[in-house]
Parts: structure tokens; sequence; C-alpha cells
């Protein structure tokens, strides 16, 4: 089980590396209630270190669980 969860976190990780490669500016859309703004439009942008970070640190838990034993049972 950890295994898995581990992989998962990473192979997240590093889907999230590679979204911030490829984007420079994320835009959140207002959130409606009635016709009025609850909460306004906001700009999301990565920093420069955030997709490299994010790419080595999701590929070394990938490593790191394929590192782990498996159970057998």
């Amino acid at each position: 089980m950890w295994r898995s969860f581990f992989l998962a976190v990473g192979a997240y990780v590093c889907l999230l590396g590679f979204e911030a490669l490829a984007i420079h500016k994320a835009v959140l859309k207002p959130q409606m209630r009635g016709g009025q703004v609850v909460t306004p439009a906001r700009d999301v942008t990565p920093p420069e270190w955030a997709p490299w970070s994010l790419l080595a640190g999701g590929s070394i838990v990938v490593l790191y669980s394929l590192t782990l034993m498996r159970k057998s049972g």
C-alpha cells in the first residue's frame, strides 16, 4: 500500500511540475452566488524555481517508491 501511495504522490508532483513549466500564469475565475461575486478572480503565477523543483522532488519520490519492497501475503 505504501508503495502505491508514494508512486501516486510522486507522479502527481511531477505532473504539477510539468504544468508549472508549461504555463506562465493561471487565472482563477470568480465564484458567483446569486449574481454577486463571492470571491474575486485571482492570478496565480508559479515562481521561477517551482517547475524544476517539483519535477526533481517528484522523480525522487517515484524512484523511492520503486525501491520499496512488495509485501507478499
